[in-house]
Formats: structure tokens, sequence, C-alpha cells
């Protein structure tokens, strides 16, 4: 299932873009999706009956790292009489990333025996 509008649009602002010129609405959707989460009911994404739910704060974090990623390599200079400190984009944008990666949902893991077993198969097994 895709990400909705509405989720585009607050990751959107989350990120700190007005714009479509670094991450088109596509680009958000797919980051989206690729932090799916346990639905309002517990289902699972795996589950047919999932409604689609997924984790904003998990994919804000992946793009702000991004932006780091973009501003390592700018230095802090001082020219002209003035001081530039580039360093800080870098700074803030990790600064951002810590934000939303703390504010993550909590990840479990169901297992579930495979391949699923039978009543009579269970019963077997007690009697053991």
């Amino acid at each position: 299932m895709a990400a909705s509008v509405t989720e585009v649009v607050k990751l959107r602002r989350m990120i700190a873009d007005s714009t479509s010129t670094t991450y088109s609405d596509d680009d958000l959707e797919d980051i989206i999706e690729g932090y799916p989460v346990l639905d309002s009911e517990g289902l699972d994404p795996e589950d047919d009956s999932w409604t689609a739910t997924y984790d904003l704060n998990a994919a804000a974090a992946q793009i702000w790292e991004e932006k780091a990623a973009a501003f390592i390599g700018l230095y802090d200079f001082n020219a002209d009489g003035g001081s530039f400190n580039r360093s800080q984009m870098y700074e803030q944008a990790m600064k951002m990333a810590r934000h939303y990666h703390s504010r993550k949902r909590v990840k479990t893991i169901t297992t579930r025996p495979e391949p699923k077993l039978d009543a009579e198969e269970l019963d077997d097994d007690d009697s053991n």
C-alpha cells in the first residue's frame, strides 16, 4: 500500500523541505514505505488485512542523515572580517536526525512456527 498524500506533506514539514527540488513526492513516498509498522489493530505489514501505517519519525531521521552527509565537506573560514561557520549545517542536520531517531517506534519481532502446525500436530507434540 502506498503512503498517503497527508503523510508525504507531513514528512516534508518534518524535514524542512517546502519544495520538491531535492525530494520529489515519489521519493518521499518510497522512503516512508521503507518504514512500515504494526497498524492500530496490531496487524503486521505482511498481514493481508493490514492498514498502511508507517513510522514517519524513522523516515525523517533517514532524510536528515542524508542532508548531513551532503554538508560533511563544508568547512569554516574567515573572509573580509566575517566568520563563516558552515560546519554548523552538518551539526544541525545531525541534531535533527538524533531528534527523530529518538522518536522512532520500537520494533518488535513476532515469531511463528513454520510450517504452521495444525491442531492434530500440536496435540501430538503435547503428548511427548
